[in-house]
């Protein structure tokens, strides 16, 4: 049976690839090939990018108040046609309609920050600087702006980026993860629907000849990228040498410290959701437990019992707490790891290799495994295993928490589970992490808060949407004016000019 072919949307319509190259897109749940999706070729961008450069100048003389009248209408066809985008993002990623559903959520939540344009773009003004002299800032729009995005969040991270930027009068050219191409696709669809003016928001599925080409083009002035720490290295390099801005959020490996005072079934509970939600497939995910002191056998026990009653299945069936991962190729790296994790000699509390979902022997599927006594010296601690896979590490204080937590190259989510407010203040101040919780196993920022890491998680210095992403989606320019009468011009002068 042929595989339907997927279109780019270029200029405001749906259009076939100038390329010739395909890739299959896969539904996980059941490992079989649902569509093809066009790979971009550098003449698909090199379009897209004409397309996005032409509208620009249109686009950015378009009132806050218009645009954000757009992004209301968009949000609304977000919310009608909220059952297809959870259904793409199930069908593709193999997420739970309710991870899919939340995500979405989340995702549209940045639209609504991205309507207050009209206020999140004022500038500032001071009068009588100096006699006479008055000062003004402006925050104007880049240009094209162009986004990076990955599997895993097939709506919200894509929503990240472009409705902040397109609120602040750019275009956007969206080159999607080719493994997950239809709900980006479709939100064009939307959009284009809402009233965007045709060039504003393009989508050009691809692989690395895209993302290349983007980000060497001339027109392109800046890139967001959401994916690996080696690509984000990557990706920043390569945009900054070619003279853009860049934010490249990278890898994770976040860390969750309890204390031997915390509610241990809540922080079970809270860790349980956070380690296996969505496959363990979230830069945001809980992948590593630092149990304190007495807190480990007892927290180990209940993590336990808690994981083994997880149901495996399709994402998109009732009752299903835990859908496939992406890839069978992600899924075999995820049990080399396990195994590497067993040789070198971590306690393998439960396994999921070698899971079969009945009716569903072809999918990619793996369950959630467990492993105690991990040291910071195993490949399952160094590396981002990005599946579900949970990891504890045991140490006698919070001190001790606290080193080893900094000391891991990766620099995105942290959490701590305690009842004592000196220990969540301690923490707090002295965590080198970007985004920090108190009894939150994933603290993702809310829309007007920004979202980013350190260290080896981010490359470049703004982090994506809230107010971040309005400074990285625009240039600030000051203004100093005096308007002088005749008779007070005065001499000139050779000197700098001092207006105290």
């Amino acid at each position: 049976m042929t595989q339907p072919v997927l279109s780019l949307w270029i200029n405001g319509k749906a259009q076939a690839s100038a390329g010739t190259r395909t890739a299959d897109v896969f539904n996980p749940a059941t490992g079989q090939a649902i569509r093809r999706t066009p790979l971009a070729s550098k003449q698909d961008v090199n379009s897209a990018v004409a397309a996005a450069r032409a509208a620009f100048p249109g686009w950015r003389d378009t009132t806050p108040l218009r645009r954000a009248r757009i992004l209301m209408r968009f949000r609304e066809l977000m919310q009608e046609h909220r059952d297809e985008l959870v259904h793409h993002t199930c069908e593709e990623h193999g997420k739970t309609r309710e991870d899919a559903a939340g995500s979405l959520q989340r995702g549209i939540e940045v639209i609504e920050f991205a309507m207050g344009a009209p206020h999140l773009l004022k500038g500032e003004k001071a009068e009588d600087v100096g006699r006479g002299v008055d000062c003004h800032s402006l925050l104007q729009p880049v240009g094209v702006c162009a986004g990076i995005t990955p599997f895993n969040f097939p709506v919200m991270v894509p929503l990240w980026m472009f409705p902040v930027s397109i609120a602040c009068g750019n275009t956007f050219i969206l080159k999607p993860s080719e493994k997950v191409p239809s709900a980006s696709l479709r939100m064009a669809e939307l959009f284009h629907e809402a009233g965007l003016p045709a060039g504003v928001f393009n989508v050009i599925p691809g692989d690395k000849e895209a993302v290349d080409a983007l980000l060497t083009h001339p027109d392109v002035r800046a890139v967001s990228f959401v994916g690996s720490t080696p690509v984000a290295k990557y990706i920043y390099e390569t945009a900054a040498r070619h003279g853009k801005r860049v934010q490249a959020l990278g890898g994770a490996k976040n860390h969750a410290v309890v204390m031997p005072d915390a509610d241990l079934d809540f922080a079970a509970d809270a860790l349980t959701g956070a380690a296996y939600g969505s496959a363990g497939e979230r830069c945001m995910a809980i992948s590593t437990v630092v149990a304190v002191g007495a807190a480990g056998d007892a927290l180990v026990g209940k993590l336990r019992d808690k994981a083994e009653k997880i149901k495996v299945g399709p994402g998109e069936q009732e009752g299903i707490d835990m859908g496939p991962v992406i890839t069978a190729a992600h899924r075999d790296r995820v049990q080399k790891l396990i195994d590497s994790g067993v040789t070198e000699g971590a306690k393998l509390v439960l396994d999921g290799r070698g899971l079969k979902v009945s009716g569903r022997e072809q999918g990619f599927y793996l369950g959630p495994t467990l492993f105690d006594h991990v040291t910071a010296d195993m490949a399952i601690y160094e590396e981002e295993i990005f599946g579900p896979v949970l990891i504890v590490l045991r140490v006698k204080t919070l001190d001790e928490a606290i080193q080893l937590v900094n000391s891991n190259p990766y620099g995105n989510g942290t959490a701590i589970f305690t009842r004592s407010g000196a220990h969540a203040r301690r923490f707090e101040r002295d965590i080198e992490i970007g985004m920090v919780g108190i009894n939150v196993p994933i603290p993702v920022p809310m829309a007007f808060f920004s979202f980013g890491g350190w260290k080896a998680s981010l490359f470049g210095d703004l982090h994506v949407h809230g107010m971040e992403g309005v400074y990285f989606y625009t240039r600030s320019k000051v203004v100093t004016s005096r308007w002088p009468a005749g008779e007070e011009q005065g001499p000139s002068s050779l000197s700098m000019p001092t207006l105290g």
